[in-house]
């Protein structure tokens, strides 16, 4: 029996500690992990949970973050609660068994740090990891502080082992901004948050020798397509998992999340669309830009994959220019958020003009001079009715001014 971990009523966490407290009161059986910056102290701080009695389950300690999953992989398909945490260049190492632990319908969590990849070699946040496990077939959900790293962690965990789901899932923070930042953090007792996620139900456990199982068969072209084509509807059909949990933990806290954040919609004829904590940033500069005559707003989503179309859509029924802001490079090609917003939106009534701003690769700061730069120029295609600048630009960037089509 684990040792009782007191909290406070109030904890001051950075996102780091807060996911990693959350991973203690879901009473993990297995971690495999190996360090990497910013996502370093979410195990660090969990080793030492264990270390001081406050956890029952095992530590695994490998030598690279494709091991560490790998390890993962095998502690969820032998019967076990499981989770780990990564950051950029190791969680470009993890993508082959990411698509593993999602084929096999693996309900691990992965708590994603986000940092930019090299190269150049950088350890500071942006989305580029984000945007690079995208399609890989796990239920993806993003945070904006401390506190949100704590609650949708426990989520997390009750969404993954959902029988209607049965899915890994990843959780998102941005790093440093968020991992490195602390701040008030609400959380659970132990038993609380530990009954809200609930007992954890193995289903096709390889150490059930009653039930056999057969993990990473291979189907080549006779079943392939069949399999693909069954993770792909899971992922679909698991937005309603994902909101009755929100709605759940909402009874139990009184904290609200909704699969798309509204903020200042109704009457905004002008709106940025972020992730992150670029989000709550927004959300001043739409304030400020509100007292000089704009009708700003500012969208964002909870839930990146499955990606919430219709919602989105709706969300910007009344919008005449909407700014779809990217923290990682595109690549010769517009930016992920810009592809699946205005997907979204060609399925509306309502087309707004649209624009792409690439901004904070490397961990640079967006300032509130360039969010209202942004409102400026989106303002002004809603007055002209038409785009009256580059439709992709790069904001804050040092040097001569970039910008496309």
């Amino acid at each position: 029996m684990a040792e009782v971990y007191e909290l406070q009523e109030v904890e001051v966490w950075d996102g780091n500690m807060a996911a990693s407290h959350a991973m203690r009161q879901a009473q993990i059986d297995v971690v495999s992990a190996y360090p990497i910056t910013p996502s370093t102290p979410i195990v660090q701080n969990y080793a030492s949970f264990l270390a001081n009695g406050y956890i029952d389950g095992e530590f695994i300690m490998v030598e690279s973050e494709h091991a560490a999953m790998s390890g993962c992989v095998g502690a969820a398909a032998a019967g076990g609660r499981v989770a780990t945490a990564t950051s950029s260049q190791g969680f470009a190492l993890m993508v082959e068994v990411l698509y593993q632990a999602a084929g096999m319908r693996l309900p691990i969590v992965l708590n994603v740090v986000n940092r930019a990849l090299a190269s150049p070699l950088n350890v500071n946040g942006d989305h580029s990891d984000m945007y690079l496990g995208r399609d890989a077939g796990w239920v993806n959900l993003c945070t904006y502080n401390p506190q949100e790293a704590y609650d949708f962690n426990l989520m997390a965990f009750k969404i993954a082992e959902d029988y209607d789901v049965r899915l890994p899932v990843m959780v998102h923070q941005d790093g440093f901004i968020c991992s490195h930042t602390a701040q008030s953090v609400r959380p659970l007792k132990d038993d609380v948050a530990y009954k809200f996620i609930g007992d954890y139900k193995p289903k096709n456990a390889m150490l059930d020798l009653e039930k056999p199982a057969t993990y990473g068969s291979q189907t080549e072209e006779d079943w392939h397509f069949e399999h693909k084509a069954q993770l792909h509807n899971a992922i679909m059909q698991s937005m309603s998992v994902i909101e009755k949990v929100f709605k759940e933990f909402k009874a139990l806290t009184g904290r609200k999340y909704n699969v798309v954040e509204q903020y200042d919609l109704k009457d905004a004829e002008v709106v940025i669309v972020a992730l992150g904590t670029t989000v709550e940033s927004a959300r001043i500069a739409a304030k400020e830009a509100r007292k000089k005559g704009i009708k700003a707003g500012v969208l964002s989503v909870r839930v990146l994959r499955p990606f919430p179309y219709k919602k989105f859509g709706e969300a910007l029924k009344k919008a005449k220019a909407v700014a779809f802001l990217d923290r990682s490079l595109p690549a010769g090609t517009m930016g992920m958020l810009f592809n699946e917003g205005v997907a979204a939106l060609y399925q509306m009534d309502n087309k707004p003009i649209v624009s792409n701003y690439i901004y904070g690769l490397g961990g640079r700061d967006l300032t509130q001079n360039n969010l209202q730069t942004i409102y400026k120029e989106l303002d002004a295609d809603a007055k002209a009715g038409k785009i009256t600048h580059k439709r992709q630009q790069f904001i804050g960037l040092r040097g001569p001014k970039l910008g496309y089509h």
